[in-house]
């Protein structure tokens, strides 16, 4: 039978008490370290503007549904927003179920937000009423989720990106609404999608025949980001965010992402153009999230 020194024991139990630890020996137990956690959150908007319920998922950053401090006078944090676009046959969901995007999130105080864009190419369609997914976003999700949570709401703490469908949707949101934006992200961009038609692309032409009309349509050419960086005035240029693009040396979409990127030098347009090793997959897109996430510090406050 074993004799138990008693005040050993006593001093053993006094100090877990308090959290503290008492070595033995050479072993030591050492309080676990704080880890940071987000929040993934899914809800739907009840859009009059598509004439039906669109789902979004969110991010919510470690501690934002805690926001205390020791200043019981002092706001709750409020935070920055960067809005994640899917890609064609992809959904709101994309994001957060095939990439690490929860896990990278936990190092950055943001608010991520991934909105439903079906196969809309983030654009009012031409031939169906109710597809406005560029309304939709700009007028109606943008407003709710400044609505909604504590986001700092102007363009110095708002950024948008996406993939492919999406990295073309970002771009476009952020030449047109320039005001709403201080920085915009295009991975593996389908940046030449106005030039697509069912003549030279098959199904994915037809498709976009129908949301942007005719090849020499009003519609099409106003949605064309190249056509408006083109005509684009010195003026307009000072307003713009700046501009992060990368795509895969392997990718098909490699000499459009090319091409825009050396219209941009032309036009002298701050940006940042990365072509890397890799293909059109989310093996590409998992690592190039992470790597707009860093970038986006330097942007976005």
């Amino acid at each position: 039978m074993k004799v138990y020194n008693i005040k050993i024991v006593f001093i053993v139990l006094f100090l877990s008490a308090f959290g503290l630890t008492f070595s033995a020996g050479a072993q030591t137990v050492k309080p676990q370290a704080e880890v940071s956690k987000t929040t993934l959150e899914t809800y739907k908007l009840n859009s009059k503007l598509m004439a039906r319920e669109m789902p979004y998922r969110v991010i919510l950053p470690d501690g934002y549904g805690n926001p205390q401090t020791k200043n019981v006078t002092a706001k709750p944090l409020s935070y920055s927003v960067i809005y994640l676009l899917h890609g064609l046959t992809g959904h709101f969901n994309n994001w957060a179920d095939k990439t690490k995007l929860t896990d990278y999130a936990k190092n950055y105080n943001y608010i991520i937000v991934m909105p439903e864009g079906g196969n809309g190419w983030y654009t009012d369609s031409s031939s169906v009423a109710n597809d406005k997914y560029e309304s939709y976003i700009v007028q109606e999700l943008i407003p709710e989720i400044d609505k909604k949570y504590r986001t700092i709401s102007d363009r110095q703490h708002r950024a948008v990106a996406g993939l492919s469908m999406g990295g073309y949707g970002s771009i476009k949101f952020g030449l047109k609404y320039p005001e709403m934006f201080s920085l915009v992200g295009s991975f593996s961009g389908a940046l030449g999608a106005a030039s697509f038609s069912e003549k030279n692309a098959g199904g994915i032409g037809k498709a976009i025949d129908l949301i942007f009309g005719a090849t020499d349509s009003e519609k099409r050419q106003s949605n064309d980001v190249f056509k408006i960086v083109k005509e684009m005035t010195a003026e307009k240029i000072k307003n713009l965010p700046f501009i992060y693009l990368d795509c895969g040396t392997e990718d098909f979409l490699i000499q459009s992402n090319r091409d825009f990127a050396a219209l941009l030098l032309e036009k002298k347009i701050p940006h940042e153009f990365r072509q890397l090793p890799g293909i059109h997959d989310w093996k590409f897109w998992n690592s190039q999230v992470n790597e707009f996430l860093e970038v986006s510090e330097k942007f976005i406050k």
